[in-house]
């Protein structure tokens, strides 16, 4: 997240509820950890902003964003400050990527894409898939979604650290698919964390349950995780990709 607009004021953690329990919450309550006026890469074929949510309730070892890992609180204006940023650039953006931390965990997350739809942008999320009943309400509202698919349901422990943590993204994938908006799955590849033997169960998985289009990324060290998983990219092999793409799977390597 090193070019965003950081809002941290280091802030204590708080305890995270399970968002499908919550109630909604007024858009100005978002509890904005980052934000990115302009990005080509968060969202494919669209220019767009991106508002990152603070809060995950799981600690993946390889996690790309650490630091919006704890719910803090963070300033009341920090939403206020985004639609100041998108209002001056309406006609300029194609639309706005809400992404984490874990953007379905906060309950203020649906009235902040029905703010970011009437300014007339797309809206475009990024999620784990750890609240199924929360992405069921996000769909209808949102253009694009990209859910990732950690590894193989039954393996998911061996990535976040939480027992049956695959159970709701294997929900939230039927959600998505069955939705029939665009969508990407996606998986970060790292061989100490996943196997070859776990991604070919998982592309199996994914071809039976209908999917296609699923993007494998490479694995990229951040100072957090370079003590135990190296450092640099690590890329898959191109022994492995041919495997997987004989799934059948429209498989990019990102």
């Amino acid at each position: 997240m090193s070019d965003a607009i950081s809002l941290s004021q280091n802030a204590p953690p708080q305890t995270v509820a399970p968002a499908d329990a919550m109630p909604p919450a007024p858009a100005d309550a978002l509890d904005v950890g980052g934000f990115v006026p302009m990005s080509t890469v968060d969202w494919p074929d669209r220019l767009a902003a991106v508002v990152f949510v603070q809060g995950c309730p799981w600690r993946c070892h390889y996690c790309h964003n650490p630091g919006l890992q704890p719910r803090c609180a963070h300033p009341a204006h920090g939403w206020a400050r985004v639609l100041e940023t998108l209002q001056a650039r309406q006609g300029l953006l194609d639309g706005v990527v809400f992404s984490g931390g874990e953007p379905t965990l906060d309950r203020a997350l649906i009235p902040a894409i029905r703010q970011v739809r009437v300014m007339g942008f797309e809206v475009g999320l990024h999620t784990a898939g750890l609240y199924p009943e929360r992405l069921a309400e996000c769909l209808p509202l949102v253009d694009w979604v990209a859910l990732d698919v950690k590894t193989d349901f039954d393996d998911y422990k061996a990535i976040t650290a939480v027992p049956r943590s695959g159970d709701p993204v294997r929900a939230c994938l039927d959600l998505v698919l069955a939705s029939g908006k665009p969508h990407e799955l996606r998986t970060t590849w790292h061989p100490d964390l996943i196997s070859d033997t776990m991604l070919m169960r998982l592309a199996r998985r994914l071809k039976a349950a209908g999917a296609r289009r699923w993007v494998l990324q490479s694995y990229r060290a951040t100072p957090s995780t370079e003590a135990s998983l190296g450092t640099g990219v690590r890329t898959p092999p191109d022994e492995l990709v041919d495997r997987l793409r004989r799934t059948g799977l429209d498989l990019m390597v990102r």
